[in-house]
């Protein structure tokens, strides 16, 4: 079982926000960044954009993919669209790597829609925030 915290897991997801040009505009877990309006009735750990493109994210724990709605929830965040220009809305799942292959296989049962508006983020249990700060730190030690 993964040793991440909840703050460390969407941490690692706003990261890939980053990889890809989004910028936060909402997150769980945040200081200075509102927590995100729950979606229908479904909660998201964080907001992004880019330029005109919106993003969800949303990290999918072993207890959910557990529950038989996780597929309906799936369905309705991934076809979300702007209010105004109706454009996709992309959503980012993160799931650890001993589940991708289940959250791999519940996405490609969703309809072709939601299908392509959804990115897979597998999360690295052991690369958590506190220890790419340190490994920083040593580099920076070491050649200064």
């Amino acid at each position: 079982m993964p040793l991440l915290n909840g703050r460390e897991t969407v941490d690692q997801l706003i990261d890939h926000f980053w990889q890809n040009g989004y910028m936060t505009l909402r997150r769980k877990f945040g200081t200075y960044l509102e927590e995100p309006t729950p979606i229908g009735k479904y909660n998201v750990d964080a907001v992004g954009r880019f330029k005109k493109k919106y993003a969800l994210g949303v990290v999918i724990t072993e207890e959910e993919l557990k529950d038989e709605r996780i597929t309906a929830k799936l369905e309705f965040l991934a076809t979300r669209q702007t209010k105004y220009s109706n454009k996709n809305v992309t959503l980012f799942i993160g799931v650890f790597p001993e589940n991708y292959s289940k959250i791999k296989s519940i996405t490609e049962s969703l309809s072709m829609e939601a299908y392509k508006n959804i990115k897979i983020v597998v999360l690295n249990p052991g690369n958590s925030f506190k220890e790419n700060s340190l490994r920083e730190e040593n580099l920076a030690k070491r050649f200064s």
